[in-house]
């Protein structure tokens, strides 16, 4: 387990933060979501693997790049 950080420029508000968070933690039981809403940044602790955790937010309808 490692951690995995995004830049998620379309992540605008506490809703927004609140859905990614839901989203991987949901699909990764045990991953820890944070999140700097001004840089527009996610970092999750607790992922094996960074594409899936990539695809996870994609799905939850945001764009990530790799931080």
């Amino acid at each position: 387990m490692s951690d995995v950080a995004f830049i998620v420029e379309d992540m605008s508000c506490g809703h927004c933060v609140g859905a990614i968070a839901k989203a991987v933690e949901a699909a990764m039981p045990g991953a820890k979501v944070t999140a700097d809403l001004a840089a527009k940044r996610v970092a999750v602790t607790g992922a094996a693997d960074a594409k899936q955790v990539e695809k996870i937010i994609s799905d939850a309808g945001y764009t990530p790049k790799r931080a």
